[in-house]
């Protein structure tokens, strides 16, 4: 079965070539490179894999990502993340495209909170011109202004992050009818990246199965991926890459069929249409 490893953030060893902003969010034990995710992910048998902008290590400084994507297209598909605020950042994801082979983008929120902003608007009208996945980081507050960018974009392929960062607690199912709600827009899909972030316990964060489940049904398995949180060690500290994995391979009770698009099929169409299966 196809593996693709949709969200997994990198840190570079050399911190002269690729400086971190000051007081940066730092995996335990250095791990997090590119080649730590490469050894991971090859013993876990996944194929390729997406590697997001860590703004919480470098925020706006792409060059880590833009070096792996170009050096290593055959299996990594590089998300940068653009300040909406920099009138500059269209003409840069251009540039990140054609000449880092970037394949998608990370949408944040302008400085001023507003998501529907003239700048994230810029930002995806370029993503569509340039045929790239827009990765929506959004919580739930968001949710309205993301359905009205849907309505202006149907064209634009959109996946959101985290599913609205879905976790256990007061807001559970208000943050769940949201994401479903959301199901409704055909052009977004559902990175189901949130069952260990959300669980109360540890793998294999059985109290997020059914929700899962549900987000499942209402995008449709064709709409949906699976992401590991590399380094797990900092964002999943409670479940190992590996166990994040089986979850999917073993946990959740899925088609063949369905587990299959989840894993690799969604994810292969939508960043990696020449990977051959």
């Amino acid at each position: 079965m196809l593996i693709i490893d949709t969200h997994a953030h990198i840190y570079a060893p050399d911190e002269k070539r690729y400086p971190p902003i000051d007081k940066p969010l730092r995996p335990p034990g250095g791990k997090g490179s590119l080649e730590d995710l490469q050894r991971e992910s090859r013993a876990n048998g996944v194929k390729a894999v997406c590697a997001i902008q860590t703004s919480t290590f470098y925020r706006f400084d792409n060059r880590y990502i833009c070096d792996s994507a170009r050096t290593h297209p055959d299996w990594i598909a590089g998300v940068c993340t653009l300040d909406p605020d920099d009138p500059h950042s269209p003409g840069l994801l251009q540039q990140f495209v054609r000449d880092h082979r970037i394949r998608g983008m990370r949408s944040i929120p302008a400085k001023n909170g507003q998501l529907s902003h003239a700048g994230v608007r810029a930002l995806w009208k370029t993503g569509l011109e340039e045929g790239i996945v827009i990765n929506l980081l959004i919580d739930r507050n968001k949710a309205p202004e993301a359905e009205i960018l849907l309505n202006e974009f149907p064209g634009l392929r959109v996946v959101l992050d985290h599913c609205l960062n879905l976790k256990a607690g007061p807001e559970f199912e208000a943050i769940l009818a949201d994401v479903v709600r959301l199901s409704r827009h055909k052009n977004l899909h559902a990175k189901l990246t949130f069952l260990p972030t959300g669980s109360t316990s540890g793998y294999p964060c059985a109290d997020m199965h059914a929700a899962c489940l549900k987000i499942i049904d209402a995008f449709g398995p064709e709409r949906c991926v699976w992401g590991s949180d590399f380094p797990c060690e900092l964002w999943t500290p409670k479940v190992a890459y590996a166990e994040h994995l089986k979850i999917f391979t073993e946990a959740l009770p899925l088609k063949d069929s369905a587990r299959a698009q989840v894993l690799g099929e969604t994810a292969r169409r939508l960043w990696f249409p020449a990977l051959v299966p």
